[in-house]
């Protein structure tokens, strides 16, 4: 009976495991903190914490909706959407779509969306630098649940 037990333990916990990339931060926001931008010339390095142009953040909630937060000179500029996980051919990306266009909107195209592709579990990379915006990367950060 015993080892049925465990067995039937086992197999529970590998079922409820699961290593997709769904965001499922468990009734606690998920926080993606931009760690690294580089700018579109090759002589440039890339810049890290405060010698980055502006500091910026996204908090994923489990109801598919996100907010993101940028602070650029002292000014705190915050807009809100959803998300949704896109499985396109290279690659799974976070696609944010904005209520409207806005100034906190990276990308190539003039409509309120923002694609990040998963380069890891942890890392997020956006996709304006393919029009030459700047390379933004992005770092799973600790989210306090307190903060809601």
């Amino acid at each position: 009976m015993k080892i049925q037990l465990i067995l039937l333990f086992l197999i529970g916990t590998s079922i409820s495991c699961s290593t997709d990339k769904e965001i499922n931060p468990e009734h606690c926001p998920e926080k993606w903190r931009l760690i690294k931008m580089s700018r579109n010339f090759a002589y440039v390095p890339p810049a890290t914490g405060n010698h980055m142009d502006w500091q910026e953040w996204y908090i994923l909630y489990f109801d598919s909706t996100f907010t993101k937060t940028r602070e650029q000179n002292n000014v705190v500029t915050e807009k809100k959407g959803t998300y949704s996980i896109l499985t396109l051919s290279d690659g799974e990306f976070l696609e944010l779509v904005y209520k409207s266009k806005n100034e906190l909107v990276g990308n190539c195209t003039s409509d309120a969306k923002e694609l990040l592709k998963f380069t890891s579990e942890d890392e997020l990379t956006g996709t304006w630098w393919a029009c030459d915006g700047p390379g933004l990367f992005y770092g799973r950060a600790k989210y306090n649940c307190d903060e809601q």
